[in-house]
């Protein structure tokens, strides 16, 4: 189960006032993996799989191969990791982060075809895929675009109206899975700048991700405990999050993720996917 196992009448985690005495806390960790294809080899997976709870596994579109993403689902397998559909936008050469026009009908059956992808690969490895996670530039274009939104949630409902979708509170791809009967779930990350709107700063700007393992790791027990981040501007504001996302392709991130979860430890928070 997301969160701290106190679900509102929206389907999405509700976190109780950070000193309440005997609620217990706990948190999800995700981190985008399974991002290498062919000879090219991107973040250490294997470490990775060992401090987070959640797997969100590139599908083949914007990263991954067959044999990347056996693997990375037998590791998690073994690790008793929770498995993510990592979906994207077709574009292998741009990671998936450049911007594109895609129609909604075709987005929908490319997000069906890599839900299938994964799912069929996962199911050998012994594991299965528990839910969704937009990847990059899709990610963020559903954030704000409802037409692609309902694209995505509907090929998801269609697969398997059991998966919970994760993306960023207050979004477009939050109602559109809530209109198609999904459970979503909030997500926020540790090593991204935020806009005082709580939409993410650009990579294309300055500053858009962090640096430095203890200011992050204390971010990411602040975000646990009282929901709350500062953003680029300085505006202290208010964010729901049920899953924290610590991305597996940035410099040192195997190190920033281990000061991540013994941060979250400390702070009483236990690490752990949905039951």
């Amino acid at each position: 189960m997301w969160g701290v196992n106190n679900f509102g009448l929206d389907g999405c985690a509700t976190r109780p006032p950070r000193h309440n005495g005997g609620v217990e806390r706990s948190i999800d960790l995700n981190s985008d993996l399974g991002e290498s294809f062919g000879a090219w080899r991107m973040g250490d997976d294997a470490a990775m799989l060992r401090l987070v709870s959640s797997a969100n596994v590139a599908c083949g579109f914007h990263a991954g191969d067959a044999s990347t993403m056996l693997a990375t689902c037998r590791l998690a397998a073994e690790q008793g990791v929770a498995l993510g559909a990592h979906v994207s936008y077709r574009d292998l050469a741009g990671f998936g982060r450049r911007s594109m026009e895609v129609e909604p009908g075709t987005l929908h059956d490319e997000t069906l075809y890599q839900l299938a992808a994964l799912s069929g690969i996962a199911r050998v490895a012994g594991t299965r895929v528990s839910y969704v996670k937009p990847h990059g530039a899709l990610y963020n274009r559903i954030a704000t675009d409802r037409e692609q939104a309902r694209a995505v949630a509907s090929a998801v409902a269609a697969f398997d109206p059991s998966l919970p979708i994760l993306g960023l509170a207050g979004s477009a791809i939050a109602e559109a899975a809530r209109d198609a009967g999904l459970r979503f779930v909030n997500e926020a990350f540790v090593d991204r700048a935020y806009r005082a709107d709580g939409t993410l700063v650009p990579r294309t700007e300055p500053g858009a991700v962090l640096s430095g393992d203890a200011a992050i790791a204390e971010r990411a027990v602040r975000l646990a405990l009282d929901g709350r981040v500062v953003a680029a501007d300085g505006t202290d504001i208010e964010v729901r999050v049920d899953s924290l996302c610590v991305h597996g392709d940035t410099p040192g991130a195997v190190a920033m993720a281990a000061a991540v979860r013994a941060a979250l430890t400390d702070a009483g928070v236990r690490v752990e996917a949905w039951r």
